[in-house]
């Protein structure tokens, strides 16, 4: 998996699986480009972190969300390096809490981020990428989009969007050698895990077939393969990276 002179940004790079996912592919040898919203400190540091290693990494901040800001982003990147080759749709937020008790504000803000954003990147990068006539587009969707959960059905909404967003551009964006695929994480090690109580992840483990929780660099491989050319034959799928929990 050589990713030498390839470009990519990875929207939310900056921590958790993110962060893994921007190691990975700048120890590849890609050009790596981190987006961020609020994470200015951690994405400064992981970049000087990979420069000092030897590894091409910069940061800019932009919120996903917002058309305009997607776009400078898409322009910055190309402004600088000269063309996108890898987009990974990272970035996504949660507003947990039952229907009965969830707002609208809350439903709204996680659609805007996690969807809308990824709909906003995947537009501005498309005409880049046509022009090139090549690219990789991995949407980071989630194990839940399939399975559903109690009190997050502003978050398996977006992220079941995230699929059928996925599967509509695999197709438009084909012809044009460009493939978009998605991976769906199951529950993995980042911080949101690390504030659950042990028992509690020691139940989630025994639902899952290989009886643990997954880490942020199982995300990050497949993502890696999915950006390479070892994947150039792979367009509109879903990979679980889940450990089993979700068979289909």
């Amino acid at each position: 998996m050589d990713l030498k002179g390839k470009v990519a940004i990875v929207t939310g790079g900056a921590t958790g699986i993110g962060r893994a996912i921007v190691q990975k592919l700048a120890s590849l040898g890609a050009t790596v480009v981190i987006n961020y919203n609020s994470s200015k400190t951690a994405s400064e540091e992981l970049v000087n972190e990979l420069t000092s290693q030897g590894h091409t990494v910069d940061c800019i901040q932009a919120n996903v969300s917002k058309f305009a800001e997607a776009e400078k982003l898409i322009n910055y990147t190309v402004e600088k390096f000269g063309r996108v080759d890898i987009l990974v749709n990272n970035a996504g937020i949660t507003r947990d809490n039952l229907i009965m008790r969830m707002n609208e504000e809350d439903f709204d803000q996680v659609i805007e981020v996690n969807l809308k954003g990824v709909w906003n990147l995947s537009k501005h990068v498309s005409r880049v990428m046509m022009k090139q006539r090549s690219g990789k587009i991995i949407n980071i969707s989630s194990v839940v989009a399939i399975m559903g959960n109690v009190g997050q059905s502003n978050y398996c909404a977006s992220k079941a969007g995230v699929i059928g967003l996925t599967k509509s551009l695999a197709r438009e964006l084909a012809k044009r050698n460009i493939t978009v695929n998605a991976v769906a994480p199951g529950f993995i090690k980042t911080k949101m895990t690390d504030v659950l109580d042990e028992k509690i992840v020691d139940q989630i483990a025994n639902n899952i077939p290989l009886s643990r929780l997954g880490e942020p660099s199982d995300i990050a491989n497949v993502v890696a393969f999915l950006a390479s050319p070892l994947a150039d034959y792979i367009t509109g799928q879903v990979l679980n990276v889940d450990g089993g929990l979700v068979m289909q």
